[in-house]
């Protein structure tokens, strides 16, 4: 459970920056070059390597070198854990949201006597 924990906290983290992101987008659509992954970023290419290996050591992409030219692929079933975490959040909040509507009916009729 605790690798689960780490590997979920990796993803997060290379979620968490806007250019990060926007290479996972990039990747939605199929397999990429660095370059073609660099070229609307506004930075140095060793940055946007450092952020593909980030990308990369958190399991959400895949890379593989043919030649010179190195190759990133999306790796769509880490994303799954990622929404799985999430759907799982989102399902306990709307229990407790659930409970507390009914509480608060329950509430509601007892004051006003209905």
């Amino acid at each position: 459970m605790l690798e689960d924990a780490q590997a979920l906290d990796r993803m997060f983290h290379a979620l968490s920056d806007q250019s990060r992101r926007g290479m996972i987008d990039r990747l939605g659509l199929g397999p990429a070059s660095v370059t073609e992954l660099a070229q609307p970023l506004d930075m140095a290419l060793p940055t946007v390597m450092k952020h593909l290996q980030v990308l990369e050591t958190s399991g959400l992409v895949l890379s593989e070198k043919a030649g010179r030219v190195r190759t990133y692929h999306l790796r769509k079933e880490a994303l799954a854990s990622v929404e799985r975490w999430i759907a799982e959040r989102k399902a306990s909040w709307n229990r407790t949201f659930d409970r507390l509507d009914i509480f608060l009916a329950d509430t509601s009729t007892e004051t006003t006597g209905e």
